[in-house]
């Protein structure tokens, strides 16, 4: 049993990574299901084993590099409000660093934002991206709505997450398309920092 459990997840780590290989070099939409097994050197039918569909299979592929919501939620229940909002800046930089870190982030990320369209075959996969997007900016909500009395004048908690978020994705998808345009170790602090001082009053004494 052990070495069928062992050989499963082997194929299955195949197949992710035919997945990410084939939809780099091709597009999600036009690479198939037997291309990614005739990659991966396994049959058709082991690709239905461990994925349902092709969407399926990009969930999964996609959930090897997106930051967990648990690891936002962390943020959220921090004790101290102002040091959550110092949190979330460092997530963000995190997030950004590790573009230049993790290769696998970089390819998948390019994948996402620039060789995924969401067709009727993906829809399932659409929803859960467009749901975590919406999780993912009610948790900085939170953040922001905790403390709102040193949001600058004018500045809403949902003002002040889409913001964030639009800023981090902008960097994902331009640096993905061009990785010389600034370098993810040493300019993401001050490309994210400029944002949150136009959001938080004080932000360098926090």
């Amino acid at each position: 049993m052990r070495r069928t459990k062992e050989d499963a997840k082997k194929t299955r780590t195949a197949l992710l990574a035919s997945a990410e290989r084939l939809f780099l070099a091709n597009g999600v939409t036009r690479t198939s299901l037997s291309q990614i097994a005739h990659d991966a050197g396994v049959t058709r039918g082991a690709v239905y084993w461990h994925f349902e569909n092709k969407s399926d299979l990009l969930n999964q592929l996609l959930d090897q590099v997106r930051i967990s919501p648990e690891k936002i939620m962390g943020v959220t229940n921090d004790n101290s409000s102002q040091h959550s909002l110092r949190l979330l800046r460092d997530l963000c930089v995190e997030g950004l660093n590790a573009l230049a870190i993790d290769q696998q982030k970089s390819r998948v990320m390019k994948i996402l934002l620039h060789r995924c369209e969401f067709t009727d075959e993906l829809i399932a996969a659409e929803a859960r991206h467009n749901f975590l997007i919406i999780q993912l900016i009610d948790q900085c909500e939170q953040i922001f709505a905790s403390n709102i009395e040193i949001l600058q004048q004018g500045v809403t908690p949902r003002m002040a997450a889409i913001s964030i978020h639009t800023l981090i994705i902008g960097l994902f998808t331009d640096w993905t398309r061009n990785p010389q345009l600034f370098d993810p170790i040493v300019d993401s602090g001050p490309l994210i920092d400029p944002l949150f001082r136009g959001l938080v009053r004080n932000w360098e004494s926090i």
